[in-house]
């Protein structure tokens, strides 16, 4: 459950092992795992009635994913994985980013995917088409991915040693920021559709990532973008943030991000 946010107490994610499509788990909020027999558990309602109240669950949700996420961050580095947290709004090119990044550096990295959505497998199966290894997390009414989700799927993920896993977090510029996945860097990614004041109107999700990615630059000609704009912005909020400009339509600027993926593993 996320206090911040609102999303329900009786939420429940769905992961999807894209293998096997028919193999579904579901995890409710309290950690309670539920096999595709749909055997349901009863789990307790928390009701937050009064502002301190909600203010203390909200520091026990996120105290009990940092935990959990510190686990996750000993379990990559213990198998020398890169995990990456990549993070937008909706249609800002996570997706096209990705499989274009798979296809390019297939012959240098083996790269898995965990993608989160609240509903479809759609992305999902677009990755699959790669080659890769990828599951599905459906959050239902969740408007994030969280350090226990991420736990469940790589139980169904397994990904090999020396490799990366690319998260790809629920399109969303809030609350995704808030949750320590574990991942060795949040990306923060945004398109040229978008407008040029993102970082200073979302700063935390800013803030918090080392990387900024601007997608579609190659439709930079038919918008009234100001990437330089956009850049101070992104630097006012966060000064140590790096920025690549790329076109996953293309190919422009895409040699540096790969680059940052080859010796960062």
């Amino acid at each position: 459950m996320c206090v911040t946010c609102g999303c329900s107490d009786d939420n429940q994610t769905t992961i999807t092992n894209m293998e096997n499509a028919d193999h579904h788990t579901h995890t409710l909020p309290d950690g309670t795992v539920i096999t595709h027999t749909h055997h349901h558990e009863e789990t307790p309602q928390i009701h937050a009635k009064i502002h301190n109240t909600t203010i203390s669950l909200e520091q026990e949700i996120l105290s009990k994913n940092n935990l959990l996420a510190a686990q996750n961050r000993g379990w990559f580095k213990g198998r020398n994985i890169l995990a990456l947290n990549l993070m937008s709004s909706p249609g800002a090119g996570k997706t096209t980013l990705l499989t274009r990044t798979i296809n390019d550096l297939k012959d240098q990295l083996t790269i898995s995917v965990i993608e989160g959505d609240q509903e479809t497998t759609n992305d999902a199966e677009k990755i699959k088409q790669t080659g890769c290894k990828v599951v599905q997390i459906n959050t239902g009414t969740g408007c994030h991915l969280d350090a226990l989700m991420i736990e469940r799927g790589l139980q169904e993920l397994n990904p090999p040693l020396n490799s990366v896993v690319m998260i790809e977090n629920v399109g969303n510029l809030v609350c995704p920021a808030l949750f320590d996945l574990g991942e060795a860097a949040k990306i923060v990614i945004l398109s040229v559709t978008e407008g040029e004041d993102k970082p200073i109107k979302y700063p935390h999700i800013f803030r918090n990532s080392e990387i900024m990615i601007l997608t579609k630059i190659d439709l930079l000609p038919y918008l009234q973008f100001d990437v330089q704009r956009c850049i101070e912005y992104a630097k006012q909020v966060n000064p140590k943030i790096r920025i690549f400009q790329v076109s996953a339509n293309t190919g422009e600027g895409l040699e540096d991000w790969y680059n940052y993926l080859v010796s960062s593993l």
